[in-house]
This record gives structure tokens, C-alpha cells and sequence, in this order.
């Protein structure tokens, strides 16, 4: 009976290492092969990326724990309604919008966004003490250097099509002479410097004569753009995006305190390879 007993508990153990599928261990946490292939869908990189970014996870959480930071429900729900508000979108609308873009359920979202947070508070506990503001000298030649990265365009040309029938709207997008009355079309011209950064950033990255994805539109309905006209790149001078200029400067030399910290944290790890997918 007892042996009995042991073959299915052995058994039992053998088929659960097989489902999990453990790939990686970091400091004895383990990464499995369904979360490879969870990174790989979610951030849409490829296989080698998605260990070195799910390594880095591992070592970050070491750290958290070791360093007792802690983020609170209520931070992660406050990040939440600001990102919504942003977008002018109300929660739910936002965790449509996010399901839409990317597949992740609100859950999923949400861990995502404590996961952020909780980095967010390391990497200010890393750097905190080993960053200087740049000189005025610096940020100029900074943006000398990196002039096309601050010029965009003036404005965009679009029709705007609403609809509360998010099925109506994706038959105009596969049919663009399909007529439904349940969708409100409106040609607009939209000024790169009045709408939201976050509106400016999506339209940027659109094709002409394309449709955008569909998105809520913050009043209970949803909407496409129709893309006519990218207008021409505008260059914005220095004294205007001064503080851009500094916060990406910093931001680089956070990032290369930050790859210098981990660089040195994973060298020193205890990391394991047990198979490859």
C-alpha cells in the first residue's frame, strides 16, 4: 500500500515539474516555460530577450524583498484612475482599452502595474544618490545631438468615427464603403500642440490612409481615427523643451546606473539554465 502510495506521490511530483516546466532558477526562484512564453505574448519579444527580462525580474524582486518595499492597493488603483483620467476614460474603459491593445485582463493589468510601481520605488531607493542634474552646457549639446528626436508633427488630419457598437466600427475598418446609421463620422483637424500627449504619441505612430485601433472614447462609446494627413515635422526649439531636454538626460543616466547595479547583481547571482523550451 505504502509503495503504492509513493509511486503516486512520485508520480504526482514528476507531472507537476512537467507542467510547470522550470527553465531558470535566479537565487532559488524559479522562471518556467509558461512564463517565458506568458513574456513573449504580453511584451512581444522574442525568446532571448524575454529570459533576460524576466531574469531581471527575478533579481529586482530579491531586492524589493531585501529592501521591504511595499506598494499598497490603493497606489496601484490611484495609478490606475490617473492613467484613466489622462485618457480621458473611466476605469473600465481604460481596462478595455488594455485588453483590446494587449490581451491582458484588469488582473493581469493590475499586477502590472504594482509590478511597475514596486520597480518604480527601487530604482529611486538605486539612483537616488548617484545622479547630478546636467549643466545648461550639457543639455544644449544633448539636444544638438538628438534634434530629430524632438521635432513632430504639427498636426493631423483625421475622421473620426464613433460609434457605441464597437462591431460596427470594425465593419467600416475592414470595408471602408460600408454605411451603418449607428456610426458618426466627423473630419477633423487635430493640432499636435492641443490634443493630449498620449492622443499625440498614438496618432504619431499611425499610417496614412490607415485606421487606428479602435479605443473608447471616454463617453461610453468607441472610435476609430482614419488617418488623411501626417502635416509636415515641426522643430521645437531648445528654450521650450528645456526640462524634456533635462528629464531624458537624467533618465539616461538613471538607466545606466541602474543596468551598472544589475549588471553587477546578476554576475554575482546564483543563476541556473535547467532547460531551454
Amino acid at each position: 500500500m505504502y509503495k503504492i502510495l509513493l509511486v503516486i506521490f512520485l508520480g504526482t511530483l514528476l507531472n507537476a515539474e512537467l507542467v510547470n516546466g522550470v527553465a531558470i532558477i535566479v537565487k532559488g526562484e524559479a522562471i518556467t516555460l509558461r512564463d517565458l512564453t506568458q513574456e513573449m505574448r504580453i511584451t512581444k519579444v522574442n525568446l532571448k530577450d524575454a529570459k533576460q527580462i524576466l531574469i531581471r525580474k527575478k533579481l529586482e524582486a530579491a531586492e524589493i524583498k531585501e529592501r521591504n518595499i511595499k506598494v499598497a492597493s490603493s497606489e496601484v488603483y490611484e495609478d490606475i484612475k490617473d492613467i484613466a483620467s489622462r485618457n480621458n476614460m473611466s476605469v473600465s474603459e481604460l481596462y478595455e482599452a488594455v485588453r483590446s491593445s494587449s490581451g491582458l485582463s484588469s488582473t493581469e493589468f493590475k499586477t502590472k502595474t504594482r509590478e511597475r510601481l514596486l520597480a518604480q520605488k527601487l530604482y529611486s531607493a538605486i539612483a537616488y544618490t548617484a545622479l547630478s542634474q546636467p549643466t545648461e552646457e550639457e543639455a544644449q549639446e544633448y539636444y544638438e545631438l538628438h534634434k530629430n528626436d524632438f521635432s513632430h508633427p504639427s498636426g493631423f488630419k483625421v475622421i473620426v468615427y464613433t460609434s457605441k457598437d464597437k462591431a460596427r466600427l470594425q465593419e467600416k475598418m475592414d470595408n471602408p464603403m460600408f454605411y451603418s446609421p449607428d456610426l458618426h463620422a466627423e473630419e477633423k483637424r487635430l493640432e499636435y500642440d492641443k490634443i493630449s500627449p498620449e492622443l499625440a504619441k498614438f496618432l504619431s505612430k499611425q499610417k496614412v490612409d490607415s485606421f487606428t485601433p479602435i479605443v473608447p472614447n471616454g463617453k461610453g462609446a468607441h472610435m476609430s481615427f482614419y488617418i488623411k494627413e501626417i502635416e509636415t515635422a515641426k522643430e521645437a526649439g531648445f528654450r521650450t523643451i528645456r526640462n524634456q531636454v533635462v528629464n531624458l538626460i537624467m533618465g539616461d543616466k538613471r538607466e545606466q546606473v541602474l543596468s551598472d547595479y544589475f549588471a553587477r547583481l546578476k554576475g554575482n547571482a546564483d543563476i541556473k539554465v535547467i532547460r531551454e523550451p
